[in-house]
């Protein structure tokens, strides 16, 4: 049977963190920034580790060609990243080059990165090229799609002539504006006299 001691150390709750610094750190503010973390009572403080110069280092969309330095840390007690932020920036580090997540975030996150990398790899990069349809580096593929365009664009006149049924109807000739007649028909037709009516004079 467990003891009350080992049942309220199991039963304890831990705050894992991930911890990402942008930008070049001294050896002096991370240890005194590993200090000031104690106020959070860490189960464990894991060693820095800096990447290299990252174009777009991810979760800082205003920074680049910056390095990161990470720390993963379990504490008991919660933390905010305004918290840990205003301890970087009594430290003399910009508040803006802090940012705080929790360590199974930051982990799942990796994962779905490393999972899209291998997506495309080398081999199936190489398989791709030397499909048909890119062995001439898409050229004749685009080629293809102009001429489709241009012929949905500007169609392709008929080029079977089909007769007709009946003789064509022959073109009148123009006529001059002399042999044109001027005068109207009813010009010259006669009138019936009036009939009479009962009207008196």
């Amino acid at each position: 049977m467990r003891s009350l001691k080992q049942y309220l150390a199991e039963s304890v709750r831990t705050y894992r963190y991930t911890i990402k610094i942008a930008g070049d750190v001294d050896k002096n503010f991370l240890d005194m920034f590993k200090y000031n973390l104690n106020k959070f009572d860490p189960v464990k403080i894991d060693e820095p580790k800096t990447t290299v110069v990252q174009k777009d280092p991810y979760g800082f969309p205003d920074l680049q060609n910056e390095s990161i330095t990470i720390i993963k840390a379990e504490f008991k007690y919660p933390a905010t990243e305004p918290m840990i932020q205003q301890m970087a920036q009594l430290l003399g580090h910009n508040i803006n080059q802090i940012r705080v997540v929790t360590t199974d975030y930051n982990d799942s996150i990796n994962s779905e990165n490393d999972k899209y990398a291998n997506q495309m790899g080398d081999e199936e990069k190489k398989a791709l090229l030397d499909t048909p349809e890119l062995a001439d580096n898409g050229k004749e593929a685009s080629k293809e799609y102009a001429n489709q365009y241009l012929d949905r664009v500007v169609p392709k006149k008929s080029s079977i002539d089909i007769p007709y049924d009946a003789k064509k109807t022959p073109t009148a000739p123009n006529k001059s504006k002399e042999n044109i007649n001027t005068m109207s028909p009813m010009s010259k037709m006669t009138r019936p006299e009036k009939p009479q009516t009962g009207r008196s004079k």
